[in-house]
């Protein structure tokens, strides 16, 4: 282990030492959750928007069917403790939001910030994690424009929607799994139909276990698809057991923009949103109180420690007026679309659907869109910046 990696992991020990005193027990557990999130996305290099970025592009399905993997895995995972309501002694509930205009508008924003940024929420944070300075800036306006749209998020719910809608609770579990799985292996099969394999070196990513394993790959490679889609189901499981609730990203970023606010002066009592209890609450704590908080920043540390580990962790990324306006831009797109849409690529599209509510798969139909206009105008940023 060399000094950089010995520090982090120090780093996390006193970190992880000093929640474990707080009153919730359970956020010790998140946090370490958290840290193994960080390192499986950054081994994994799962992006959501590269995925999508080939597809359109490449016609090249693999991220995509390791996302169709993933969505299969973790609905399998869930049901049970949804059905059941409760574990240990806590109430376990799914993630579920309305079907609205403003999660329509929310989702095709979030789409085009993700191509324009080369990162979604999760890929900000593990992105940024390894070094990436224009992920990094990318990261602090997706605070700001999520603090934005939680000003405006009133105005944006007086416009048409419709109450929430799990398949689970309309027709039970016994037709809502067999239903959602239906579904997703239709998907496959599409996909499979229109899928172009690379003829790059690159190819074999997701077979190499096929020639048994392997662990200096294993420590200083990049691990396989369908090994990092199987890891964060089973990691964002492991989430709905100790929190209650899937995992979720973006309402930190809200929270994070809200706090910076304040030090310049911005009163929470004149917003609709912040005014409310929970919000309020949340404003007046410490960041590590918060449990999105606190996972956020175990996935940053997570991906650090992954890249620092294999002498991996530089500072890069282009940093020049299109890198820097594209990623504030890109930054501002997603915090807002995402306040507007319950949620981002992990907290509505992922847990929402693996919690058989539409609005997940509401939420990925509207982006679709967002990521084929979001690649054209990243072409077109390049061109006249």
């Amino acid at each position: 282990m060399n000094r950089l990696s010995a520090l982090i992991a120090l780093s996390i020990i006193l970190l992880f030492s000093f929640i474990q005193q707080q009153a919730q027990s359970s956020n010790s557990i998140l946090f370490i959750i958290s840290i193994v999130m960080g390192i499986t996305l950054y081994k994994g290099m799962f992006g959501f928007s590269g995925a999508y970025r080939q597809a359109i592009e490449k016609s090249d399905m693999r991220g995509i069917f390791a996302q169709i993997f993933m969505l299969a895995m973790a609905t399998l995972l869930f049901a049970p403790m949804l059905a059941l309501g409760y574990i240990y002694d806590h109430e376990v509930v799914g993630a579920v939001a309305p079907l609205s205009v403003a999660l329509v508008i929310g989702a095709f924003l979030f789409g085009i910030g993700m191509q324009l940024g080369g990162s979604c929420a999760s890929g900000s944070l593990f992105i940024g994690g390894s070094g990436n300075r224009r992920t990094m800036i990318v990261l602090i306006f997706f605070c700001f424009g999520a603090f934005i749209g939680s000003l405006h998020l009133s105005s944006w719910q007086t416009l048409p929607s419709i109450a929430p809608i799990s398949l689970a609770e309309e027709y039970g579990f016994e037709v809502a799994l067999p239903l959602q799985l239906s579904i997703l292996a239709i998907l496959y099969a599409i996909f499979s139909f229109l899928h172009k394999a690379p003829t790059d070196e690159k190819q074999g990513r997701t077979l190499w276990w096929r020639n048994g394993f392997n662990f200096h790959h294993f420590v200083y490679g990049t691990w396989p698809l369908m090994l990092t889609a199987s890891l964060l189901a089973l990691l964002n499981w492991l989430v709905l057991l100790v929190a209650g609730h899937p995992w979720s990203i973006t309402w930190a970023f809200s929270l994070w923009g809200a706090k910076a606010a304040m030090l310049f002066g911005w009163l929470p009592s004149s917003s609709d949103f912040w005014s409310k209890e929970f919000q309020m609450a949340a404003l007046e704590s410490p960041v590590l109180q918060d449990e999105t908080s606190l996972m956020n920043i175990g996935i940053f540390l997570g991906a650090l420690l992954a890249a620092s580990i294999v002498k991996q962790f530089k500072l890069s990324g282009i940093i020049d007026v299109k890198g820097i306006s594209s990623a504030i831009v890109a930054g501002l797109l997603m915090g807002y679309g995402a306040r507007l849409a319950y949620g981002c690529n992990i907290g509505a599209f992922f847990s929402g659907i693996a919690s058989t509510s539409l609005h997940g798969w509401l939420w990925i139909a509207c982006a679709i869109p967002g990521f084929g206009f979001g690649i054209r105008i990243a072409r077109y940023f390049n061109r006249i910046v």
